[in-house]
């Protein structure tokens, strides 16, 4: 098989690439290699954890998303033949490209935990980053009135860093107005050694953490789970070396370390650390000229995040055409992400930055103040966002996504 355009993955970053090409050329040749039969709106799990939206607003039929005029593939790919213009399939099948856009996701890691595959869904384990799991959640957030509720972050990068406590806000504020945060013991355990990348934003967030009593366990990973008996093992790194700590608990919230896959991170692709090497700006390969990848596989810093997505997808799209013009593609991503932050049912502080956590506001101050918990951000997180991510990205509609020369 032959194609112009290869897309790997039919993601948001997928499909948000080929509905962006195709907005600016209609008659392309495009593929897209991908293996699930739904597609997933991830943005909207945590507010299924927080009982918000229901599970059946976050996912649709692959087929139905997929973008008019593009082929799609039911496969996975096996390996790359970057310098054939090639990739073999898990079915045996070999595809050959002019271009190549690379944009699987990430590989939730859960196999990196001792204990916590087989315990998740059970013994008050849950997770929003699965689809099936964000309902357990909510559950166990109504049937829990007393006790210890743990959350966890693990080291970086994951997609979307605000999540694992956004998890907590949202629980929090449901005991916080049942009058039971008083009788549950909140801990948030962060490998890391900041409540929030960018600085700017945590004065806000400590507010919440003071107001619902959460305690900060920072440079502490979780390592290990013994569902029947309600433990959590974690591994806190001190000046002095390392130490184990365990934990008893009556509700785990955890968030997954992460990797690129392993058909990436075994690749001719990959950087050092397995993620695809691409020029943080151009989004191109820096070593094959005819290969972009985004999304959250892609070696760039930016937070790997839906709102990253949107700001890539068309960069990339004219990018790619201007190289098929015979041009030096010349648009810049600057890094842009954003991470809504859900501190409580109603109200959301919304963190977008770019490179270096150059603060990037969308909107003016006097409409939506992004350093500050506002109502308004959250109309946008509950109301508007899903309609910009179903008929916006995944449909080429650039809204506030315009590339930049």
């Amino acid at each position: 098989m032959k194609h112009d355009i290869v897309i790997v993955g039919g993601g948001a970053a997928g499909i948000g690439t080929a509905a962006s090409l195709l907005k600016r050329q209609k008659n392309l040749d495009i593929l897209i290699i991908e293996p699930a039969e739904q597609h997933y709106y991830q943005p909207g799990w945590t507010m299924v954890g927080g009982g918000i939206f229901n599970p059946s607003q976050t996912v649709r039929e692959m087929a139905k998303v997929m973008p008019a005029g593009v082929t799609w593939k039911k496969d996975a790919v096996a390996t790359f033949e970057p310098e054939q213009n090639a990739v073999t399939l898990i079915s045996g099948d070999r595809v050959s490209y002019d271009m190549l856009v690379v944009a699987p996701g990430l590989k939730l890691d859960w196999e990196a935990v001792s204990g916590l595959k087989e315990s998740l869904g059970q013994y008050g384990i849950t997770s929003n980053y699965r689809y099936d799991l964000a309902p357990y959640t909510w559950k166990l957030v109504q049937e829990l009135t007393s006790g210890i509720a743990l959350f966890t972050q693990p080291t970086m990068p994951i997609k979307c860093a605000g999540a694992p406590q956004k998890a907590m806000y949202l629980s929090c504020d449901h005991w916080y107005k049942n009058g039971v945060i008083n009788d549950i013991k909140v801990e948030y355990h962060n490998a890391m050694g900041a409540l929030f990348g960018v600085a700017d934003y945590v004065p806000a967030l400590m507010e919440y953490i003071e107001k619902y009593n959460a305690e900060l366990c920072f440079f502490e990973m979780l390592v290990g789970v013994d569902g029947s008996n309600k433990t959590a093992v974690f591994e806190k790194t001190t000046d002095s070396g390392t130490e184990r700590i365990e934990k008893q608990f009556d509700m785990l919230h955890v968030c997954p370390p992460q990797t690129a896959p392993d058909f990436i991170r075994e690749s001719p692709l990959a950087a050092a650390d397995g993620w695809v090497d691409v020029d943080p700006f151009t989004m191109r390969h820096v070593r094959f000229d005819n290969i972009y990848s985004l999304g959250d596989v892609a070696s760039t810093a930016n937070a790997k995040t839906a709102a990253a997505v949107r700001k890539q997808a068309p960069l990339v799209a004219a990018n790619m055409l201007q190289q098929m013009a015979g041009q030096e593609p010349d648009h810049k991503y600057d890094g842009y992400g954003s991470c809504p932050l859900t501190v409580e049912r109603g109200k959301i502080v919304l963190a977008e930055f770019g490179y270096d956590g150059k603060l990037l506001p969308t909107f003016p101050k006097w409409f939506i103040d992004g350093l500050r918990p506002t109502k308004m951000a959250w109309a946008l997180k509950e109301s508007i966002l899903p309609g910009v991510y179903w008929n916006g990205l995944l449909k080429g509609n650039e809204w506030l996504a315009k590339p930049k020369l």
